[in-house]
């Protein structure tokens, strides 16, 4: 395996580990009630622009002027912001279900218009690996609030595109903590909309802190750099991966129950994933041969 690849996929994992920890980090905050979505938000992206600045100030001199730009900055504040008011609206079944699949229309289609024509068996890995998200979500299923849901919706397409955008990042720590950087004002102009429902215990500062800095920060300069090397399509499928990987998490930090449904839908996702992603590498074999 050479040094690329393995370094490839060492920063998808650490990307994947990043969002399955926001994504606990943001239930156990925001279902407890021990802060506000609009303050969660505000401290996560915060947070996460000082560890970006302070790591980008020691590896890269000058900082400045930023790398990054306001286009990116948007989609990422329309990710963030609608991404936490909707998990005060929806169960994490039904919230998990409408983010992970707005992703996955926007970056497929964004790659059948590029040009990617998947093989056959990517698609049946892409199914096999909904299949396996449909089964882990279905018991919390409810009907979903249409504010949530269009809030949720919103929050996947934004994603979708800011990940589109860092596919082509030559410097993933520059580009990301310019982007950190300029996220913060427009998250902070989001958030004085609601600012007489603002509450903050300190559980929930020190989670959205752990969100900012550690899980958000390092886990999206991974994520850019990972997205240097990867297709549209397959970029799309592996984001399949943090619902299980979250699920999992649940069980060994919040003592959930390890149950049937969890450990199919977990081998279904994963090997959905695996499957589209050995036939995306053996298709491009075939075409260069």
């Amino acid at each position: 395996m050479s040094e690329q690849r393995s370094a490839t996929i060492a920063y998808t994992a650490m990307a994947l580990i990043a969002f399955a920890a926001n994504s606990v980090l943001c239930r156990m905050a925001l279902r407890e009630g021990a802060i506000d979505a609009a303050s969660f938000s505000t401290l996560r992206f915060g947070s996460g622009a000082v560890m970006l600045v302070l790591l980008a100030s020691r590896v890269q001199r000058p900082l400045f002027p930023l790398s990054g730009s306001w286009t990116s900055a948007g989609a990422l504040a329309l990710y963030a912001l609608p991404f936490a008011f909707a998990y005060t609206q929806l169960s994490t079944g039904t919230g998990a279900l409408v983010l992970f699949g707005s992703v996955q229309v926007t970056m497929l289609v964004a790659a059948l218009v590029s040009g990617e024509r998947p093989h056959v068996v990517q698609w049946v890995g892409l199914i096999v690996a909904l299949a396996g998200l449909v089964i882990l979500v279905l018991p919390g299923l409810t009907a979903p609030s249409p504010l949530g849901a269009a809030l949720m919706a919103t929050a996947g397409v934004a994603w979708g595109f800011y990940s589109l955008w860092g596919r082509g990042a030559s410097d993933p720590l520059s580009l990301t903590t310019g982007n950190f950087v300029r996220v913060v004002p427009l998250v902070i102009a989001g958030s004085i909309l609601v600012v007489p429902r603002i509450h903050a215990e300190p559980a929930g500062i020190v989670l959205a802190l752990l969100s900012g800095a550690v899980a958000s920060g390092l886990g999206y300069v991974a994520w850019y750099a990972a997205l240097r090397k990867l297709s549209a399509m397959r970029a799309s499928v592996l984001q399949l991966a943090p619902p299980p990987i979250a699920a999992a998490s649940g069980v060994v930090l919040l003592g959930e129950m390890v149950t049937l449904r969890l450990v199919l839908s977990t081998i279904l996702v994963l090997g959905g994933v695996a499957l589209a992603i050995v036939a995306g590498r053996s298709s491009r074999v075939v075409r260069s041969s």
